[in-house]
């Protein structure tokens, strides 16, 4: 298992399991490869809409990571914060999702 840093302003750290880590990386892998496509799009002259259509595709990937990590989150960091007491991880949770939702 990996320690990730979830943030260099929280310094906080989370243990994730090779299956989640895995995943995750794998999206952002493909990620990667979209925007490295969209790239190259652009510098091949790509017309606007075929381009605008590709930048949807990584939109829609970028989301597809985050609702994976967020439901991670809640279903471990939260959950654990919660029986443990701390409630404020709920405050945090609220903080992060309007973050999300701009």
């Amino acid at each position: 298992m990996e320690i990730n840093e979830c943030c260099e302003c929280c310094k906080k750290t989370k243990e994730r399991s090779e299956s989640e880590y895995k995943s995750l990386m794998n999206r952002l892998n493909r990620i990667e490869g979209q925007v490295r496509g969209l790239k190259r799009m652009l510098d091949e002259n790509a017309y606007c809409t075929d381009i605008l259509t590709q930048a949807a595709a990584v939109s829609s990937a970028v989301n597809a990571f985050s609702k994976e990590l967020l439901g991670n989150h809640i279903k471990s960091c939260v959950a654990d914060n919660i029986r443990k007491g701390n409630d404020d991880i709920i405050d945090e949770l609220l903080d992060t999702l309007r973050k999300m939702m701009k």
